[in-house]
Order: C-alpha cells, then structure tokens, then sequence
C-alpha cells in the first residue's frame, strides 16, 4: 500500500460507507493539519519578527484564527470537498512586508508608540480589502482577468516574494535582518551554525520531501528533525532551557492572547495618514492572495483530476477572507500541498477543511508550548525551502518557457520590488504589459478560417464507397487555420472559441490546427493551448498539428500540449489525408480489401463481359514508392488505371522545388483527359507507394472506339463522370478558401 493510500479503511470493514468516508476525511484532515501547524507558526514567526517579537502570542492567534476561519469557509463552499485552505507562504511574505512598513512608519513617527493594534487593523483592512476584491472577480466573472496579466509580471511578483521569504527565514533564524549594514553581526561560529542548520533542512527537504511528493513526507522529515535536533542536545549536554538562551530553540512566548482592535479608541490612533504609502503593499498582498488562489486552484484539479469552479472559488476564498479580516487575521487561500496531501490520504469531503479548523483552534492553546520545544532551524529550514523552491520554479524553470527579452523582464521585476518595493515593480510589469500588447493588437484574430471534412478534403481521389464514408462522417474532422502572432490575450480567445467549438459539435475526433500563416507564439499562449490539449483529452479528441515552426513547437513542448498522442504533420494536405483514413478504417470496420480488377471494371462499364473485354486491352506495372510514371511534357499517349496504391501529381514550384497537387488512391484513375484531348503531358505523376496500375494506351484505346463502339461510349461516359466529379472538388475548395 503506498503513501497516498496508507489512511483509507479497506471496504471490506464494519464501517458503512458513510461512516468510512467521514473516517477518511478525518485522517485527510489530520495530516493536513500537521502542515498547517507547521507552515502557520514559520508564517507567524516570519510576520512577528523584529520590533513585533513581543507580540508573538497575538500572531499565533491572528494565524491559527486565520487558519480555522478560512479552512473552514472553504470547507463549507468550495467546488472541491476536499479543498483545506489558510495562509499561504505567498500571502505570509506580503503580509509580513506590510506589517513592517507600518512599524517602520510609525516608529520613525513615535519611538513609543504601541505598535500591536495598528498591525492588527492593517492586517485585517489588508484582508477585508482582499476578500472584496475576490469577491467582485467572482460575481463579475472576472477572474480570468489574471490570465491576461503578462507571464514574466506574475513570474516576477512571484518571484521576488521567494526571495522576501528567504530573507524572513534568516531573520527568523538569527533574530537580525539581512543588510549591508549588519553583515558583521552574521561572522560569529553560532549564527553561522544555526543558518547551516537552517540550510541542511532545507537541502534534507529537497533532497526526500521535494522530489517523492508523498502523502505523509512533510510531516514526518519535520518531526524527525525535531526529535533529531533533541537528541543532539540531549548528546551535547545542552538542556532545553539552555538552547533557549543560546538561540537554538524559541523562547516560549506567553499563554495565546487574542485581540480585536476594532475598538473607537484604537481607529482613532490609528495613522491613516499612512495609508497611502501603504497602497503599493496592499497592492501585492490582494494580487498574490488572487494569483494564488487561481493558480493553487488548477494546481489541485491537474493533481486530483477534478474539475473546480472558479468563479466560486474566488467567492468563497473573498468571504472567507472578510471574515478572517473582521477577527484581525491576515490573507489566505486554498492551499495545493494540504488539499492534495488530504486527497491523497484518503479524504474526498468536506469534514477535511472542518477537521483542519478544528485543530486550528486547538493549537490556540498548544501552540505557546509547542513553539518553546521547536528548534530554530527547522522551521527556519522550511522558510528556506519554500523560498528556494519559489525562486526555482520562477527564475530558473521558467528559462525553459520564456524567451530571452521576457527572462530579463521577469529578472528586472524581481530585482526592481526587492530593491525598491512593489510599486515600481507594478509599474514595469505594467510597461511590459502595455507594450507585449501594442506589439500584439493589431494581429487579435487568430483564426482565418474554420473547416470540417465533409467540405474540405484532402486532395486524394477516392473510391465512391469511401467517399460516401466521407460525406457522412467527414463532420468528425474539425479544421482551424491559424494566424498571426499568438498572444495571451488572442490565446485564451482561441481556447474559448475551441471550447464552445467541441460543445456545438460533440462528434468531432479529429481537431487540426494550420499554423502555416502564424507569425509566433508566447509563453501565456502555450499555456492556453495546454488547456485546449486538456478539453480535447477529456473527449476524446486527437490533436493534430500542421506547418508547425520549430520555435512554436519547442514553446509548445515546454507548455505540456505537445506529447505523444499529438500528431505533427508537415503539410494539411497529408494531414486531413490520414484522418480521413482512420475514418474510413473505423466506420468500414476493416481496411476494404482489395478488389479485383474485373470488379471494378464492371462497376465503370456495367457488364462482365465489357470488363474483360477491356481488361484484355490493358497493360499491369508495378512501381516502388517514388517512382516516376510519366514526366510532365511526355506526350500523353495512355491513361492509368490505379488498383492498388497511391499516385501524386506533381507541378514544378519555386526555388525548383516540386508540391503535391493532388493524390489519386486505388480503384481511381489518371490521364483521361489527356488521352482524349492528346494534349502533352501537364503535371508529373509519381508514386507516392508501391502500387499496382493497369494501362490503356492510345492506340488500345482507338482499337477500342473501332471494333467496340458501346465500350467506347461507356468508357466516355465515365470519363465525363470523373472530371465532373474533379470539378466539383475544386469549385467547393476555392468555396472555402475564399471565406
């Protein structure tokens, strides 16, 4: 039994299945809870540092109220039962940020002034403001918004807050902020030891936990280093008192207080003169508690493979913020790592979230004497992790999906908010947004045109028994021919467009994409196409790719929507080609077998006798594939009779290149015309396989009008039939191209 199932009861127990399932969902719940624990007291320690370090207690209240009123909002609304949410390391960092610009504001003001309710009122005003942001996405069905905020912006604003979160860890570790001005307080053996027990942690972290992703890892690996950091001390002679004093472990803070600031006497203290050096702070803290929430959200449905209404999520992680924000806590949302580790112990309902908020409220009252057991560097070894891995995913993986001027754009973001905070950061990504687009706007429609295969077709000649499969069910084929240059913005139009496309026409199997006349393609489009790659998969549908750049494929590549199930074709022609084969295979049953000459020449000249009359004047090649049969300019003195196989014709291009025209398959036939009209030769013909072809010479042929005149006419009928037929095609095929 692996990890992901070690807490789900076999079926075979006495428990109903109710029972089973409210079981499940607790053990779910319970090993979340252990993160939640966790990552709540590194998130407290990372906020209440510094100047706010005797308040801790209150911050362990503010973060477990958080935790328990958010868990347990999500709990009761999410789209997805087993959701567990609460503060996130991307909305501890922003919180902590603004929390210290608030003490660093108002003791530049005051030396004196008491710090705790202005933090607490900012916290929660941060929050309210969030939740009703979240809120207006969610009723005005704006949430995708954010897919139209520039790749390397959100990888930029993502990105520095790993690096703010490694600079918290350090702080929390050392008690002293990391600075030009302070790093000689960092030379001595003690502070060294403890950040190089911080980073063994975190390496011990990356090393088991980051790369196995299993159910119970976390937890495990932090309460082993617990355990193992006593034991050390246990072996060195150090008691926990004494690792107190020398920094090793936390002071334990004072019994939990919890406090509403909302009193008038604390809003009339309160420095809203402030406020509006605040905005750029506040400003982050509601774009990364959005971004999060929607990128946590498709985290957890690529996990668990279940589908998870947006619009809802951001409406109930908005009120669930509100009211965290209403009992001074601060910003959170659903959490990938606690919903998938719950989902993978066992839990599918609701009573995870519930079971989460309720041992949230619990550690209100263990949390002050769990904290005084807790090593520094395991915790701090967390911060650090998180931080290296946010700064990994989004400065280093994402090399792989962005071009070299978008790269350096996310690099001057997160350069730029470190350096000098979140407003000019906002601003650049805003430049860059603003010009990607000036760039893009005059090229918004992506699509020239649409086709299904029962209008436009390959140019390979059919028997009339394939094209009767054809014309049936030449609908499966769905065709879209691309253009311009391929923008987030013009991306996710076409994802829509697809997605209502696949809904008017459920039975389409095939969906060709031409990217012939498509100029490139960035990073956010990619992302747009892996979700078209995603609706397409859940209905069965194959994905087929045509005049495909290599630039648009490597960004494709990178994106996930090119794998082995997608078909990649270099020109349309060959593409609807084998479409429309596997159609044929599938609704004939069987490949048709081959038919007999004289069974096809009795459907042309309707008797037996006329077909062997006919078979006798005829001649049987074979030629390999690539064989030239006739040279355009040859004098046109027979005609072809294709049984088996498949001929091309083909014209001389530019550059002294040859291009397929058109492609005759078995039981079809070539140089009719000609052998009327004598005419030379217009257009080469080559065998595109091995094929069997039978010929009637000019001269068999006047034999023929001579001593069989009724033969003769027959034979004219049908030539009649077949260039009326051709004409057809490429009347309806000039139809479409003209649209």
């Amino acid at each position: 039994m692996g990890w992901g199932q070690a807490g789900v009861i076999n079926r075979s127990s006495g428990f109903g299945p109710r029972a089973r399932a409210a079981f499940n969902d607790v053990l779910g719940g319970g090993a979340a809870s252990v993160l939640s624990i966790t990552f709540g007291l590194s998130y407290t320690l990372l906020i209440f540092a510094g100047p706010l370090a005797p308040y801790l207690s209150y911050g362990v209240a503010a973060t477990f109220v958080s935790s328990a009123v958010i868990a347990t909002v999500l709990a009761l609304g999410s789209s997805l039962p087993f959701a567990v949410g609460g503060p996130e390391s991307t909305t501890a960092a922003m919180t902590g940020i603004l929390a210290s610009a608030v003490v660093e504001r108002m003791t530049a003001a005051d030396p004196s002034a008491p710090l705790l309710a202005p933090v607490l009122i900012t916290m929660g005003l941060s929050t309210i403001a969030t939740g009703v942001v979240l809120c207006g996405f969610g009723v005005t069905r704006m949430g995708r918004a954010i897919r139209y905020v520039p790749y390397p912006v959100v990888g930029g604003f993502l990105g520095a807050t790993g690096c703010l979160i490694l600079l918290g860890a350090i702080r929390v570790i050392t008690g002293q902020r990391l600075q030009f001005a302070t790093i000689e307080r960092f030379a001595n053996i003690l502070t060294l030891s403890e950040l190089a027990a911080a980073c063994a942690m975190a390496l011990i972290l990356y090393m088991t936990w980051h790369r196995s992703r299993s159910a119970y890892g976390l937890p495990l690996i932090l309460v082993g280093g617990v355990i193992a950091a006593h034991i050390g001390f246990w072996l060195a002679g150090i008691s926990l008192p004494e690792a107190q004093a020398t920094g090793w472990t936390f002071q334990p803070p004072p019994p939990t207080n919890f406090m509403l600031p909302w009193t008038v006497e604390e809003i009339g203290r309160y420095p809203w003169h402030d406020l509006p050096e605040l905005s750029g702070d506040l400003i982050a803290v509601i774009f990364v508690t959005a971004s999060s929430t929607l990128f946590n959200t498709a985290g957890i449905e690529v996990a668990s493979q279940r589908e998870a209404d947006l619009e809802r999520e951001l409406n109930v992680t908005g009120l669930a913020n509100i009211a965290a924000g209403a009992l001074a806590g601060y910003a959170g949302c659903v959490s990938v790592s606690r919903s998938i580790l719950s989902f993978n112990a066992g839990g599918t309902g609701r009573l995870c979230g519930l079971t989460v908020a309720a041992v949230s409220l619990l550690m209100l009252a263990l949390a002050p004497m769990l904290l005084g057991y807790m090593p520094k560097f395991v915790l701090g070894g967390l911060l650090i992790y998180l931080g290296a891995d946010q700064l990994h995913r989004w400065i280093i993986e994402s090399r792989r999906r962005l071009s070299v001027a978008e790269y350096l754009s996310l690099l001057a973001i997160i350069i730029i908010i470190v350096r000098w905070g979140f407003i000019p950061g906002i601003l650049i990504g805003v430049v860059i947004g603003c010009a990607t687009f000036a760039l893009s706007a005059s090229r918004i429609d992506s699509i020239k045109f649409g086709f299904d295969g029962s209008e436009y077709r390959s140019s390979l000649d059919r028997s009339l028994d394939d094209q009767a499969v054809l014309s049936a069910h030449g609908g499966k084929i769905r065709g879209l021919n691309l253009q311009s240059y391929l923008f987030f913005g013009s991306a996710n139009r076409l994802y829509q467009h697809v997605k209502a496309m696949l809904q008017r026409h459920p039975e389409c199997r095939y969906l060709v994409f031409d990217f012939k006349l498509v100029t490139g393609i960035d990073s956010s489009a990619a992302y747009s196409f892996a979700q078209i790659k995603r609706s397409a998969d859940e209905q069965g549908i194959k994905l087929v790719l045509v005049h495909l750049p290599p630039a648009t494929e490597k960004a494709l590549r990178s994106s996930g929507f090119i794998s082995d199930d997608v078909g990649i074709v270099a020109e349309l022609d060959h593409a609807l080609e084998r479409c429309e084969n596997e159609i044929i295979a599938e609704h004939r049953g069987l490949a048709q077998e081959e038919a007999s000459l004289r069974d096809w020449f009795t459907q042309i000249v309707g008797s037996e006798g006329d077909a062997g009359a006919l078979m006798q004047r005829c001649r049987r090649i074979e030629v390999e594939a690539g064989e030239i049969i006739v040279r355009a300019g040859d004098a046109a003195d027979s005609m072809h009779f294709i049984l088996d196989g498949r001929v091309g014709i083909m014209v001389q291009a530019d550059q002294g290149r040859t291009t397929r025209v058109r492609s005759l398959g078995r039981c079809t036939t070539i140089g009719e015309m000609g052998l009327v009209s004598r005419s030379p030769r217009s257009a080469t013909i080559q065998a595109e396989v091995a094929s069997i072809l039978y010929i009637l010479s000019a001269q068999q042929f006047e034999a023929i009008k001579t001593e069989d005149p009724a033969l003769g006419q027959k034979l004219l009928t049908y030539f009649v039939a077949v260039m009326a037929e051709r004409l057809n095609f490429a009347n309806r095929t000039i139809a479409v191209l003209r649209r």
